[in-house]
C-alpha cells in the first residue's frame, strides 16, 4: 500500500529549533543543578538560599522537575526528527510542570529567588508547553510526524 509522504512544513523547523534552544535552558538547569555543579551555580548566581531550596525538594517534586525539563528537551528533538513520539514527550513535560507547580504552590520560595523570578514566568512556561503539545498533536494529525 502506498502512503503519500507528507512534506515537512517550514514552520516545523522554526518551532523545533526555537523550542530546542528554549528547552535546552531548562534541561541544562535541571542537569547541572542536580549534579551540584559549582560553576553552574556561580554562573547562574544561585544564592545559598536557592541551593538550600533545591536541596529541600522531595523526590516526587524533583521527579516532576526532571519530567518537565527533560521531557520538553526530548520532545523538541523528536519534533525535529518528525517522530510521533514528540507528542508523548510534550505530554510528559506538561505532567512534570503540573507536579512541580503543585509542589511550589505549597512551599514558600526564598525571597531572594522570588525577587529574581518574575511573577509571569510560570504562565510563560505553561503557555509554551501547552503550545508545543497542541502543535505536535496537530502535526501528528496532519501526518507530518511519523
Amino acid at each position: 500500500m502506498n502512503n503519500p509522504v507528507t512534506k515537512t512544513p517550514w514552520h516545523l523547523w522554526v518551532v523545533g529549533i526555537v523550542s530546542l534552544l528554549w528547552n535546552s535552558i531548562g534541561a541544562s538547569d535541571y542537569v547541572f543543578s542536580s549534579l551540584r555543579n559549582e560553576a553552574w551555580f556561580e554562573m547562574m548566581q544561585y544564592p545559598p538560599e536557592g541551593i538550600a531550596y533545591l536541596d529541600a525538594f522531595p523526590a516526587w517534586a524533583h521527579g516532576g522537575w526532571a519530567l518537565g525539563t527533560l521531557g520538553a528537551f526530548i520532545g523538541s528533538i523528536l519534533l525535529l526528527l518528525r517522530s510521533r513520539h514528540a507528542l508523548t514527550a510534550f505530554a510528559v513535560s506538561l505532567l512534570g510542570i503540573a507536579i512541580t507547580t503543585a509542589y511550589e504552590a505549597g512551599v514558600e520560595m526564598p525571597a531572594v529567588l522570588a525577587e529574581a523570578q518574575p511573577a509571569w514566568f510560570p504562565y510563560l512556561l505553561w503557555s509554551i508547553a501547552t503550545f508545543l503539545l497542541i502543535y505536535s498533536w496537530s502535526m501528528k494529525k496532519k501526518g507530518v510526524l511519523r
